[in-house]
């Protein structure tokens, strides 16, 4: 049931219609922030160094509001916290396995409840169009933590030290609506390093009374967080890295098909999705029609205001983002690919870029082999499967992959040989709670979802009791 829904979900926010736009609420463009400070064991608190930080508005360029900013003295604080909601005899250590599921399933229902608030949030906070906040991002949430209160048979760890790096707001109100106002938790504890975090994630990772860490992010920083990890008290870790992820068209696949989804696998969320279809491979036979069809649909992407239900394309998450995608369009430019359309900013103000596409690139470009991360799409040419899976492992990324072909036989073959921990067919970013998700060499360690995700958060302990026997 649950891949049925994804598969129905996804696809439709390529293109929304008039008719969906019915059951979609209309946004409000300036919700109000009612939370931006750190929220340690159920209150809401100032940076113990009292610093903020803006948070920016991709769509216009302007601030939002100003947010505390986290540090050391802000993670020993919420770490005692967590420690303290752990402890032998503590309210939530007694509680019984199915009251926990009973609190995640609390939790979902009061975000299903705001969604479209928290919806807002998310298109206002970093610029995703609010027909995909409402209709993709919210409903995951809420069928994930489901799903996670079903497995509450398992011993889920209960007081968390969050990390996150960019964007609070969302998270936030999460808590707000579900914990921190009455959701029924005993003590919860999560910390925000919105920006500038470095020192506040360094003491989180080398921290001896933390015990996990899950991050993601880029490769670089998930091993600094590893080579910190390992010096303390050898914590459990999982990294998702992102990847350049390779997006097989073979010569049978059905074209208008195979050109939609790759569409949809590069450029949905601004093109700001770890497993991209960024590297896309088209076998030669069809290389040029794809290229002409991709490029079409390109052109007819909506890019504009994130609240108008016909956006299909926002602004990028931050200047920064944006300046780095246009450095690489150049580089792109400069080493020979051919651009095809696109490869500017797309607006006078904020941080939009264009759809943009470029063809005859070699392996050995910069765009080729680096996460560019943005609405760039790459296309190579390919001739046989051998070569296609030898190139397409040819990367220090290994986290998605799809091959497009109407032969089952091919994509068996494709699929096993791929280095990629997962591969789609025929489809792209379809997703369900109980699919383990990760990657291969350098985009990190470990799975999210499934109970491979679940296993990350537990420990296996053995008890063994001698049982008098009696006496002969």
């Amino acid at each position: 049931v649950l891949r049925a829904v994804f598969s129905r979900t996804f696809p439709q926010v390529v293109r929304i219609s008039a008719c969906q736009h019915s059951t979609i609420p209309a946004p409000n463009a300036h919700p109000d922030v009612h939370f931006n400070k750190i929220f340690i064991n159920n209150e809401w608190h100032d940076a113990v160094s009292k610093k903020t930080f803006p948070t920016i508005n991709p769509a216009m360029g302007e601030v939002i509001c100003q947010v505390a900013e986290g540090d050391k003295a802000d993670v020993e604080k919420a770490v005692k916290a967590a420690k303290d909601a752990f402890k032998l005899g503590s309210p939530w250590r007694r509680m019984d396995a199915s009251h926990r599921g009973l609190l995640l399933s609390r939790l979902a229902d009061c975000i299903k409840r705001d969604a479209a608030y928290l919806a807002e949030l998310e298109t206002l906070d970093n610029g995703k169009p609010y027909a995909v906040s409402y209709t993709v991002d919210v409903p995951m949430v809420v069928i994930h933590t489901c799903l996670i209160s079903l497995s509450l048979k398992t011993a889920l760890i209960t007081a968390l030290v969050c990390y996150q790096r960019l964007k609070p707001l969302l998270l936030s109100l999460k808590l707000h609506f579900g914990i921190g106002n009455g959701g029924g938790f005993p003590c919860w504890c999560r910390q925000h390093y919105p920006r500038n975090g470095y020192h506040g994630g360094a003491a989180i990772a080398s921290h001896m009374d933390v015990d996990k860490v899950a991050f993601t992010g880029s490769t670089e920083v998930g091993h600094l967080i590893l080579k910190a990890s390992s010096s303390s008290n050898l914590k459990k870790v999982t990294l998702e890295l992102g990847g350049k992820s390779p997006n097989i068209i073979l010569s049978d696949a059905k074209m208008e098909e195979a050109v939609e989804q790759s569409h949809f696998a590069l450029f949905f969320n601004q093109g700001q999705c770890c497993c991209a279809g960024s590297h896309t491979f088209v076998q030669e036979s069809i290389y040029d029609e794809f290229v002409e069809r991709s490029v079409e649909r390109a052109k007819k992407r909506i890019v504009g205001d994130p609240f108008d239900l016909n956006t299909e394309q926002g602004p990028q998450v931050d200047e920064e983002q944006f300046q780095k995608i246009l450095g690489y369009i150049s580089s792109g430019k400069r080493d020979g690919a051919k651009l095809m359309c696109g490869g500017e900013a797309a607006a006078d103000r904020g941080y939009f870029i264009q759809p943009t596409i470029f063809r005859d690139v070699k392996d050995d470009m910069t765009i080729a082999r680096e996460k560019i991360f943005g609405p760039v799409m790459q296309i190579l040419k390919f001739r046989s499967l051998e070569e296609v899976i030898e190139r397409a492992n040819d990367s220090k990324y290994g986290l998605a992959a799809a091959v497009f072909t109407q032969n089952i036989d091919k994509a068996h073959y494709i699929s096993n040989g791929l280095r990629a921990g997962t591969v789609w067919i025929n489809c792209y970013d379809v997703f369900g709670a109980q699919a383990p998700f990760g990657g291969y060499k350098s985009s990190g360690i470990g799975r999210e979802l499934g109970e491979y995700g679940l296993d990350n958060y537990t420990e296996v302990k053995t008890v063994t009791i001698k049982v008098p026997q009696k006496n002969s």
